[in-house]
């Protein structure tokens, strides 16, 4: 631990936009140290910045593995066009004996973190059949760090991951104790991945709910037939940037959609792990994502 405190309210902006490209392997680490050191003052160091912006994952957990209110389990899911196989967390309340529609959560780019975990839990004790996918798998699944989480995934084939997601996600929703009623969500990578299933699934996705993710190709957009709650923060314009030709496309197939964007709040400012977590935004982008996929797909 540093032995100097890093007030992260008050670092340059041009830090945080450093940190945003190392999160997101844009730079490697040695890069990020180099340009923070720009903008150190008081004795605080580069490291000791970096440091302060890691996760902090135990201070956050809102429903622990072990919470009486779900029942969880690991499971294995073949994807033959992806890695083979992948594994992933499933979640779902404890008092359910019938069926329940389902919810694939997808994870950002570092494979599935004990934040997703959470988030899993979440979504089960919101009274639905939930499952966090782990990309990492054929790598030996999330290496117990962000940083080696990135550096693993970056070494991944896109067309595989996006296989590996689509065949958790067909696995969930043809589970004989799920309903056949699917939504998704994800969060930045996971962002991107939940508008690409919309794109892949068309009729067999029911709802989606994408934060702070890239947007698809415009000529891919037609073949969406999910309903989409759009997350965004409203300084990122890395990913805002792509979202007017979206928004366009979306108009004109007719596609429901609601789109926000939260006053005040970075890329990431759902996860609360992270200094980037912004309290107020995430429980209303939170309430806004469960009530949608209440609505889309607790509905017959």
């Amino acid at each position: 631990m540093s032995e100097v405190h890093v007030n992260v309210k008050t670092l340059h902006p041009e830090v945080w936009k450093l940190f945003d490209r190392y999160v997101h392997g844009l730079i490697d680490r040695r890069s990020f140290l180099d340009g923070a050191a720009r903008y150190t003052a008081g004795g605080v160091t580069a490291a000791a910045i970096l440091e302060a912006l890691g996760p902090r994952y135990a201070e956050a957990q809102q429903v622990a593995p072990g919470d009486p209110r779900i029942r969880t389990e690991r499971v294995e899911v073949k994807s033959p066009q992806g890695y083979g196989m992948i594994r992933a967390l499933l979640a779902r309340p404890a008092n359910s004996a019938g069926t329940l529609p389902a919810i694939i959560v997808i994870h950002e780019n570092r494979g599935l973190n004990p934040h997703i975990e959470d988030v899993v839990r979440r979504a089960a004790v919101a009274g639905f059949m939930a499952i966090g996918p782990d990309v990492l798998t054929s790598l030996g699944g999330y290496p117990g760090t962000d940083e080696k989480g990135v550096d693993m995934q970056r070494t991944l084939e896109q067309p595989k991951m996006m296989a590996d997601f689509l065949a958790t996600a067909r696995y969930v929703k043809s589970r004989p104790d799920c309903t056949g009623r699917l939504g998704a969500t994800g969060f930045c990578f996971g962002g991107s991945v939940v508008n690409n299933l919309a794109v892949e699934l068309g009729a067999d996705l029911q709802a989606a709910v994408p934060f702070y993710g890239g947007a698809p190709r415009a000529e891919d957009v037609p073949k969406i037939k999910a309903p989409l709650l759009i997350n965004l923060a409203e300084d990122d314009e890395r990913i805002n940037a792509g979202y007017p030709a979206y928004e366009v496309a979306l108009k004109a197939n007719r596609i429901p959609y609601e789109l926000y964007k939260y006053p005040g709040t970075m890329h990431g400012f759902h996860n609360d792990t992270t200094p980037r977590f912004n309290k107020e935004a995430a429980a209303l982008a939170w309430r806004r994502t469960i009530d949608h996929f209440n609505k889309h797909l607790k509905t017959t």
